[in-house]
């Protein structure tokens, strides 16, 4: 559905509501090897319907397009990274399946998927992860040999061998006894890998929500030279959805607030990452929040990478819950210092 202009954001929420941030029946195709997947892009030319504003808070918009594709696991996007030069991606869909491809770009704005892969996550048996109680894959990071995924329904993160884990096992990666202790469907959705210093080699991953609807956000700084707990301040209502690690010591968090009577909203924040340590409480810059006068759908994916000017480029992805009221989205903008 597309979404409306905020004097008729309450009628647009009616219509989302019937299905939205519910996920209809999962879909059931899940190849054990890649298969190949043709994916149509249609132009976002403005963040907000007929006006041609490019500056929000501290984004500049530089384009986004609506996805969509017959392949019948398409969809439900809810991690997505990208590689350092923007073009390469890898993604992961709550379906319990891995996406690999190419952004198409023209300059930084975004005009399609190319050479797009898709296959099941398979267990440390050859097993379909989705068969086995790990459907709702929900975080994604990527190290140099390694990539790290969430499964949110049981709490647990797993190690796939990397930079390209189709069609390849995975295994159990050891986690703080808090990340068991997460609510039922509202575990670790956000996982970013650190490379250096201050925490080399750390993955930081953030739950949903906390022990309350209205609780601070927990966070989780696993391995590393200094492992332990920290704590998001809570911003107004949104929940966590997704994490990147910005190329200049910066964390970036992107969050989601629901209501019946609102629709869906998004929420982008800022923190440093030497502030992330054990017993740290970090509160951040909010660098933009937009409701339903926006383009914008469930917003779950986020990547950080640069330009050639040396611009910071936030893309980020939208998780449909394959649901046929809701759309895959992918935004592009330019960090403005």
């Amino acid at each position: 559905m597309r979404l409306l202009r905020p004097a008729l954001a309450t009628l647009a929420a009616a219509g989302l509501v019937l299905g939205a941030l519910h996920a209809f029946a999962k879909p059931e195709a899940l190849p054990v090897t890649p298969v190949p997947v043709e994916v149509t892009a249609t132009p976002i030319a403005t963040f907000r319907p007929s006006s041609p504003d490019t500056r929000f808070g501290r984004l500049e918009f530089r384009g986004g397009i609506r996805l969509s594709s017959d392949f019948p696991g398409f969809g439900g996007i809810s991690g997505f990274v990208l590689e350092p030069g923007g073009k390469g991606f890898l993604a992961l869909t709550d379906a319990g399946l891995f996406l690999k491809g190419n952004l198409v770009t023209e300059g930084d704005r975004p005009t399609g998927l190319s050479d797009v892969m898709a296959a099941a996550m398979l267990d440390e048996k050859g097993r379909i992860q989705a068969t086995r109680g790990r459907g709702d894959a929900e975080a994604l990071a990527v190290a140099p040999d390694a990539v790290y995924v969430t499964f949110e329904d049981i709490n647990e993160i797993w190690s796939y061998p990397g930079p390209d884990p189709l069609g390849k096992t995975g295994v159990p990666v050891p986690v703080p006894a808090g990340v068991k202790q997460l609510r039922d469907n509202l575990g670790l959705e956000a996982l970013v890998y650190v490379p250096g210093p201050p925490m080399t080699g750390a993955l930081i991953a953030v739950g949903e929500q906390g022990a309350t609807e209205t609780a601070d956000l927990p966070g989780f700084i696993i391995g590393g030279p200094r492992p332990g707990a920290f704590t998001i301040k809570k911003s107004s209502r949104f929940s966590a959805t997704d994490a990147a690690l910005g190329p200049k010591g910066e964390l970036f968090l992107l969050e989601r607030h629901y209501a019946p009577t609102m629709g869906v909203s998004m929420q982008l924040r800022r923190f440093k990452l030497a502030d992330v340590k054990p017993g740290a409480v970090l509160e951040g810059e909010v660098l933009v929040t937009a409701d339903m006068g926006y383009e914008i759908d469930n917003m779950e994916g986020l990547s950080a990478t640069v330009n050639a000017k040396g611009e910071t480029i936030l893309t980020m992805i939208s998780d449909d819950n394959f649901n046929p009221l809701q759309r895959t989205i992918l935004l592009r903008f330019a960090l403005v210092e």
